[in-house]
């Protein structure tokens, strides 16, 4: 049995458009799991998953910190893919454990990211309703779309949580962790201390798989393959290509930093950090249309 993680895209849980009720989420957790199966089946498996619609909706009903937004995010998407997995086991005969795990992961107090806030997180607001969010938060007008609130994204630095994961990885176990990126901690004068941020979910997955000495990284997002030149005339897809090449294409500046860049970045980590393999794909094209990345 390989040993791998699969990184799923808020996207493949929720997609554009849909509204984040429970029924909309359960079918499309069936239908990630069905075309993961025989995937999950066969291997050590730990999924993790983003939370970016989730998120964004309790942010519009509540006013809490983040972390305890990743918090609950990562209980209610994990519950969704906990049940449906072992009803799937058991309606196959399959006798497996799968657990949730709430992950916190470590960023460092002095990152640069918290001086310059940068990620765009929840809603879109109007001019007036972002002016008086101004009193509160940090608000930025996200292209012409509108305002939305904008914080810190700090590196992943230590999952705490990976010795239970590779403990239940070794009794076979199926763990899902790291959801949404994981739940921002810093080391305070009390120990460990919820942060207000947010993690990027491929880095903080890299990081998890990196820690686990997973074989392969699977990264699950909106499109089939990677592109250079993305969405010119002069498109290129990226069939198979080696780590050498794949940095070259990353320090050119292929990949914007607001979507396949930090998959990219993750796939640099995982395999300079003793990784075999890594897949970046969309759910419907898992085995068939893939970017296979390889040192």
């Amino acid at each position: 049995m390989k040993k791998i993680v699969i990184a799923l895209g808020g996207n493949a849980l929720l997609k554009k458009g849909q509204k984040p009720n429970f029924e909309t989420q359960e079918r499309n957790v069936k239908n990630v799991l069905g075309k993961l199966f025989i995937l999950i089946k066969n291997n050590q498996v730990v999924i993790t998953h983003g939370n970016g619609p989730q998120a964004g909706y309790l942010l519009l009903k509540q006013e809490v910190p983040l972390d305890l937004v990743d918090a609950e995010t990562e209980g209610q998407i994990g519950y969704l893919i906990q049940q449906n997995l072992l009803n799937l086991f058991l309606r196959n005969n399959i006798k497996r454990d799968i657990v949730t795990i709430l992950t916190q992961v470590l960023v460092d107090s002095e990152d640069g990211a918290f001086k310059n806030p940068s990620k765009f997180i929840g809603p879109f607001y109007t001019k007036s309703q972002a002016d008086k969010l101004r009193k509160k938060f940090k608000v930025e007008k996200d292209s012409n779309r509108g305002w939305r609130r904008v914080v810190a994204s700090p590196k992943p630095i230590k999952i705490i949580e990976d010795k239970i994961v590779k403990k239940l990885l070794y009794g076979k176990a199926v763990v899902i962790a790291g959801g949404g990126g994981g739940i921002p901690v810093v080391i305070g004068k009390k120990g460990f201390e919820g942060v207000e941020c947010v993690v990027d979910k491929d880095l903080a997955s890299e990081v998890l798989a990196s820690s686990i000495n997973a074989d392969e990284l699977i990264i699950i997002t909106d499109v089939p393959s990677v592109y250079l030149n993305y969405g010119k005339k002069n498109q290129k897809k990226l069939g198979k290509v080696n780590l050498k090449d794949l940095k070259k294409y990353f320090y050119e500046g292929h990949f914007s930093a607001g979507s396949m860049g930090p998959k990219i970045e993750a796939a640099i980590k995982f395999l300079e950090n003793g990784g075999k393999k890594v897949i970046i794909t969309d759910i419907d094209s898992i085995g068939k249309r893939w970017t296979l990345i390889v040192r």
